[in-house]
């Protein structure tokens, strides 16, 4: 897979040296034809860095070709070189803990390149482990990719032919490989960590579609529904498309459960469906006979009556319920034509009568006018001789009729207000004569001068000044109350 064979970055001038370096050959004889010069860095293609599992398989030769400029610092080939040895026969030898092993032939070129060719080895072979070791700490790398890296390096570490610590080689091998089990057993938690949320995900789409099958009632808005199952569904499948895959075994069984509840749903609404069907043909019959009984009314000239009758039917029209928005338009169209036709009629008619009522309210706001001009008065007397005009004008008030709805309660409230301008008058003279009146007033002031006259013997009689302020504060407000009744 793609993902599987990521890059990385790390190292770039290394890995990049290591590509350029030619591998070097294992020559048969003394007497073979001097090999090919290796091609400077600059003609060499500069592709990524490879993954390790590429970089491991690159194969590996005995013997070497001409030496090739090298990248690696003097210090690191000489550190190398002081592992190894050549012969006269230009045979290249490493110590290999307590032993020393062959590791090549170079014999066409002097001692020193031959054993800086295989000390480079040696550090080209370090710097897979290197690699492999970044990328294990990669959050990318795979476990099938640790295993093939590990079995080619394995290969590659296990009899090397290179000059350098060979012992320490194997041992950082040996660490790696340890590391890249360790690797493989976080990797494999996490994948189980990632299923589990997966699944964790998976069902609580599936919840919430079940949720919303257990929820079909009366009252369910099928449309709305709809969208939301058809939300879940493409969550549903952008979850698959997003994250791990999970196991079959729960991948199918949550799949039941979804498509159970959008069979469910789908069942409910398909049902609810022949009901409203039903329900509308119902419904279309019932209005289409209101409709008959309303053309049967229409030409009705007892305006009352007709008028109850049509409310009626408006009531049953209501109750009759929708027939679908096309259907109760056009039949919604006839009734409305034949209820115009009635009530125009009808309000033509009260347009003949409110000619009349016009012609009253004209005449009762002259009498208003004669009513407000009687007003204000100043006394008794004048108050007497309002009463008995106004009762002259209301007399023809009432003679006079009807007027039109809208401008009865002002013209009535005017003619009141007149009324109660005058009364107010009468009520204040009754209540300057009503005996009973004056009888409380002289009690109460009486109460008050006693009371008065009892305040100065105790503000003569107090030292505390604190006291005295109060007594002569209630003094002052009973003065005050006693000049408010005189």
């Amino acid at each position: 897979m793609a993902d599987e064979n990521v890059t990385e970055t790390e190292n770039t001038t290394e890995t990049t040296e290591q590509a350029a370096a030619p591998a070097p050959q294992e020559q048969a004889s003394a007497t073979s034809a001097a090999p090919t010069p290796a091609p400077s860095p600059a003609a060499l293609a500069k592709p990524h860095a490879p993954s390790p599992s590429a970089f491991a398989k690159k194969p590996q030769h005995v013997a070497a070709p001409a030496p090739a400029a090298t990248g690696y610092a003097e210090d690191q080939v000489k550190a190398a070189e002081a592992f190894g040895r050549v012969d006269d026969n230009g045979t290249v030898y490493v110590k290999d803990g307590e032993a020393e092993r062959e590791v090549g032939q170079f014999p066409d070129v002097s001692k020193e390149e031959a054993l800086a060719l295989y000390a480079r080895r040696f550090l080209d072979l370090k710097g897979k482990l290197n690699l492999f070791a970044g990328r294990l700490k990669s959050n990318n790398v795979k476990a099938h990719e640790i295993d093939e890296t590990i079995k080619t390096l394995a290969e590659e570490t296990a009899q090397p032919a290179v000059v350098g610590d060979v012992a320490a080689l194997k041992a950082q091998f040996e660490a790696l490989k340890a590391e890249g089990e360790a690797k493989k057993a976080k990797i494999t938690e996490a994948r189980k960590a990632a299923v589990a949320k997966a699944v964790e995900e998976r069902t609580a789409i599936v919840v919430k579609a079940e949720e919303l099958a257990a929820s079909l009632g009366d009252s369910t808005n099928w449309r709305s529904t709809a969208d939301k199952f058809r939300a879940l569904f493409d969550q549903w499948q952008e979850h698959q498309r997003t994250t791990v895959r999970i196991d079959k075994a729960d991948a199918d069984a949550l799949w039941k459960r979804f498509s159970a509840a959008r069979t469910t749903f789908n069942q409910a609404r398909r049902k609810w469906a022949q009901a409203r069907d039903t329900e509308r043909n119902a419904a279309k019959e019932a209005k289409e006979a209101i409709i008959a009984e309303a053309n049967a009314l229409k030409d009705s000239t007892a305006w009352g009556e007709t008028s109850h009758k049509f409310n009626e039917l408006m009531d049953r029209w209501k109750q009759a319920g929708r027939a679908g928005r096309n259907e109760d338009d056009a039949l919604w169209a006839q009734f409305r034509a034949a209820a115009d036709t009635f009530f125009n009629a009808r309000q033509a008619d009260r347009d003949q009568i409110s000619s009349s009522e016009k012609e009253n309210l004209a005449k009762k706001e002259a009498l208003l006018a004669k009513a407000e001009a009687l007003v204000p008065v100043s006394d008794e007397a004048a108050a007497k001789k309002a009463r008995q005009a106004l009762a002259a004008i209301q007399e023809e008030w009432d003679q006079i009729g009807y007027v039109p709805r809208d401008d009865m309660r002002r013209i009535e409230g005017r003619l009141d207000a007149v009324d109660k301008q005058i009364k107010a008058v009468e009520d204040a003279a009754w209540k300057k004569t009503d005996p009973e009146a004056d009888a409380r007033k002289s009690s109460f002031e009486e109460q008050l001068n006693a009371q008065l006259a009892e305040l100065n013997e105790k503000i003569a009689a107090e030292s505390d000044p604190k006291k005295k302020a109060k007594l002569e504060a209630e003094k002052a407000t009973k003065e005050q109350w006693l000049s408010a009744i005189k």
